[in-house]
């Protein structure tokens, strides 16, 4: 009887979390669902889609997933493997021979039978699985906000996909007949729903919104699940982001980069005077403290990078002065 690694079969690391085992488990049932293949790929898939369906069976229970942690690929020759009475260390293990397995036609592999052979078949003969009512699963989705909109908040609409219970085998992921065709064996079908959210303000990039009931639905008298909501920064507005910083372009005449000024300059919190230093160079930033995006404790700083430009409509007078420099510049030799 050969050794049958899950993790590789779901394609997770051995540290994989129970999030990562669900997530991959789904994306890899709905890939092999026999349904969707025809002729001989209908058989092959069908295979790989009981094998899945095995792995995540041991991978998704804390109990089983221990027990095959701790027998490992030498499981044959382990201390830990025997019938009968318990070993020296209490543990005991119900063999099943190849073919011997009946768990009402749920196809499980003769290596899943000789491990968790007797309890699986005892907890389906139980009716043991998902209590009549329990929790709708928490979903995670993540929205794009403009920098106003972190600073100040805003409210959005989202359409979102969120799990349901399989109505066909109550969120069990086994029928009667097997694994429960109509879930792929997930235990869940996807649903979509549109609702509104309220985003606070000073929210930062990377934080996490938890808001209650916008999850899964749940089943029976179960509560939904919630909805965890990832923030990050949209594009465009003008703003350059690093970090919690912003940085923006601003032009000035070459008046004001020779002698200086004080100006009034957009923010996201508002207009706030800047003073120009005299001599100031093309490409100098000048910093303006916690006037950029919203971090943990406090704003980041807003920079402007400055651009020198001439006005777009010059004057005759003004267009004289500039000659009068420039007569300046070459009677001082430069």
């Amino acid at each position: 009887m050969k050794y049958i690694d899950y993790y590789e079969v779901l394609k997770v690391p051995k540290t994989a979390t129970e999030k990562e085992i669900k997530q991959a488990y789904r994306k890899l049932a709905r890939e092999h669902h026999p349904d969707l293949h025809q002729g001989s790929a209908k058989a092959a898939a069908e295979e790989k889609f009981k094998l899945i369906n095995e792995a995540y069976e041991v991978l998704s229970d804390a109990g089983k997933r221990a027990k095959y942690d701790r027998l490992g690929a030498n499981w044959k020759a382990g201390d830990e493997f025997g019938a009968g009475p318990a070993d020296a260390g209490g543990r005991t293990y119900a063999y099943y021979g190849p073919g011997e397995f009946d768990a009402g036609g749920f196809g499980f592999s003769d290596f899943f039978a000789s491990i968790f052979g007797e309890d699986f078949a005892r907890s389906r003969q139980n009716g043991r699985g998902r209590p009549a009512a329990y929790k709708g699963e928490d979903i995670d989705a993540e929205i794009g906000l403009a920098v106003d909109e972190l600073i100040h908040g805003t409210e959005k609409e989202l359409r979102l996909s969120v799990p349901s219970p399989c109505a066909a085998c109550g969120g069990q992921r086994f029928s009667q007949g097997g694994i429960c065709r109509a879930c792929a064996g997930t235990g869940v079908t996807e649903d979509t729903k549109t609702v509104k959210v309220k985003i606070p303000a000073r929210l930062y990039p990377g934080a996490s919104l938890r808001l209650k009931g916008l999850g899964g639905k749940g089943y029976g008298n179960g509560p939904d699940g919630d909805l965890y909501l990832r923030i990050r920064v949209a594009a465009g507005g003008g703003w350059q982001v690093n970090g919690s910083d912003l940085e923006a372009e601003l032009t000035v005449y070459p008046d004001q980069a020779v002698l200086g000024d004080k100006l009034q300059v957009p923010t996201p919190h508002g207009s706030v005077q800047l003073k120009l230093q005299p001599g100031m160079h093309a490409g100098q930033r000048l910093r303006i403290r916690e006037k950029g995006l919203p971090k943990e404790n406090g704003f980041g700083d807003l920079y402007f990078r400055l651009r020198i430009d001439i006005p777009p409509d010059r004057t005759e007078a003004e267009k004289g002065l500039y000659e009068k420099l420039r007569e300046l510049r070459h009677n001082n030799g430069k």
